[in-house]
């Protein structure tokens, strides 16, 4: 029994196999999972799942991940069923991400965690709910932070999700709001290449649902598109997602031993023509602008309550499994944020209901 023992002892994991199969494949610039570091070292890190395989999968159990479904994209959720939620856009980019890393020869399974774990942070309402919180808790509040802080110190009531230092990265550089599609400043960008198809995944994911979202809620029609994006890019969902990423990955290559990413002149100038249209003819038409401000009058009103209720928050945070409020290690403000960007739509709304709206007593 302990020869047989010593035997399978001997032989390589599961875990080292895969490694040793990235090793074959990956290119010099593809980010190998045997250099994989974390803040933390894991107790048991297990000989099936590679760091990256192992990071994706503590993010889809995570509750942060589950509350996706029930948060905004564009259209206010739940609206209608077709209409994409913060959730279906993580996917959407999980899946672009993943296909471009595997058409690079770079590391699939890193570009997949950070691609469903870039958006955890993000508030309810969308950008309506990040606004509202730029406002009233700090200038500097972003989602790419929340999402950071997430999966350091939110997530598994309080200890973290103890992900890898590179997909961590990825996280936190995911966006640039609505900077350079692909940013040339040094340090803006993400330090691994995986990292940085993410942003590009995410962009691309979001351009491509957001207008068949808008046209679907008739907030625009086909002949308002700019006639570029439709010559150059497409006109199905499918046929702009396959034109931007083979784009990307027939014009993206080393130059002067850096990988540099690129979209090609022509598909670079249609997608930011794009997203200037859908900024300026959806994320700001009256439509859904509008519903956007009376959500921000939900988030305000909550982070207001909260301040000055603080054993109501700390209520909360146990629903949410979160770490409870220690003012010795975090101003009340700081959690007052970290419950309300937690919430979903549906939870924010109904809770501001409770609070705020008359209850008939008979």
């Amino acid at each position: 029994m302990n020869t047989l023992n010593s035997n399978i002892e001997q032989k390589p994991s599961i875990r080292e196999i895969f490694q040793q199969r990235e090793h074959n494949f990956l290119s010099r610039y593809g980010t190998p999972s045997t250099s994989a570091e974390r803040r933390h070292p894991d107790i048991a890190p297990g000989n099936i799942r590679t760091p990256f395989q192992l990071d994706r999968d503590r993010i889809v159990y995570s509750n942060a991940f589950r509350r996706l479904k029930y948060k905004t994209q564009v259209f206010l959720s739940p609206l209608g069923d077709h209409y994409r939620t913060r959730l279906t856009h993580t996917l959407e980019v999980s899946e672009t991400a993943r296909n471009i890393a595997r058409a690079m020869r770079l590391n699939e399974d890193l570009a997949e965690a950070v691609a469903l774990g870039h958006d955890l942070g993000h508030t309810p309402f969308g950008h309506g709910g990040e606004t509202a919180l730029i406002q009233i808790h700090s200038a500097h509040f972003t989602h790419s932070d929340q999402s950071l802080r997430v999966v350091d110190v939110l997530e598994n009531k309080g200890k973290g999700l103890n992900l890898t230092t590179q997909v961590r990265d990825g996280i936190l550089k995911h966006s640039k709001g609505f900077g350079n599609i692909i940013p040339a400043t040094p340090g803006e960008t993400a330090s691994t290449i995986e990292g940085r198809i993410v942003r590009v995944a995410d962009i691309i994911a979001y351009l491509n649902h957001d207008l068949d979202d808008a046209l679907r809620g008739k907030v625009i029609s086909w002949d308002e598109v700019p006639e570029i994006c439709i010559r150059k890019l497409g006109t199905t969902h499918s046929a702009r997602a396959s034109t931007m990423m083979e784009q990307l990955v027939y014009n993206s290559g080393p130059q002067n031993g850096e990988f540099i990413l690129s979209m090609g002149e022509e598909t670079m100038e249609a997608m930011t023509i794009l997203r200037k249209f859908l900024f300026e003819k959806v994320y700001r038409s009256p439509a859904v602008h509008g519903e956007f401000v009376k959500a921000k009058k939900v988030i305000i009103g909550l982070y207001k309550y909260f301040m000055e209720n603080p054993d109501e928050m700390q209520k909360e945070l146990e629903k949410m499994e979160m770490a409870p409020w220690d003012s010795a290690k975090n101003k009340l403000k700081r959690s007052v944020c970290d419950v309300i960007a937690s919430m979903t739509d549906r939870y924010a709304l109904e809770l501001y209901a409770r609070l705020f709206f008359p209850n008939p007593l008979v």
